[in-house]
């Protein structure tokens, strides 16, 4: 492999640069429109725009693989957030003969579901924190959270991707609904699904 793409921005890019860099490869950087004087920017070889604004542009598979191909890109790396844990971007990256960083899409699909990597965490008797098994409404959280001893709390977690985007911990059931809906954009505008499950949160 001689040149790496990253599909990210900001720290998490700077950080693969460095690495890409050290073992003798050429780093591309992609960027929005909005992030076109963007730190990370400065630390790549070479650096091209993916046409749009915004955060969705970081989730636009078809565009980061067109520049790729257009480019002779041997590897994308995903770094974290975004589409690292997305099985559709590493099965396409494949398709098109490109070397995907990460794991194994079969991977992805189980481990970037989180209810399902706890369904199989619990198949092989793996103690896990108690909470929802689906995407959950408001109804549903309401009954979880009054499910609970006296002043337990929840978290709202997005059931794709990671890096902490959206979460949130509620400690009222009154404060519910509004961490939903912040969650679920949040979850939305980080990996491109708003399905949001609720656990008890440990402090």
């Amino acid at each position: 492999m001689k040149r790496i793409l990253i599909a990210n921005r900001g720290e998490i890019a700077i950080r693969v640069a460095r690495s890409v860099k050290d073992l003798g490869m050429k780093a591309v950087g992609v960027c929005s429109d909005d992030d076109i004087d963007a730190l990370h920017l400065s630390k790549m070889d070479e650096v091209y725009s993916l046409e749009s604004k915004g955060v969705l542009a970081y989730l636009d598979i078809k565009k980061i693989i067109a520049i790729a191909k257009e480019n002779n890109i041997d590897a994308i790396h995903p770094g974290y957030g975004f589409l690292s844990e997305n099985p559709k971007f590493a099965s396409a990256i494949k398709r098109a003969g490109i070397t995907f960083i990460g794991p194994e899409e079969k991977t992805l699909k189980l481990f970037g579901d989180k209810v399902k990597a706890k369904e199989l965490a619990k198949k092989h008797n793996v103690r896990v924190v108690e909470g929802t098994d689906k995407d959950t409404n408001l109804r549903e959280a309401k009954k979880f959270f009054s499910s609970l001893k006296k002043h337990s709390s929840v978290i709202i977690k997005a059931m794709s991707g990671g890096g902490g985007r959206g979460m949130r911990i509620v400690r009222s059931e009154d404060d519910l609904k509004e961490a939903l809906i912040r969650a679920a954009s949040e979850a939305k505008a980080a990996f491109g699904s708003d399905e949001v499950y609720v656990e008890e949160y440990l402090d």
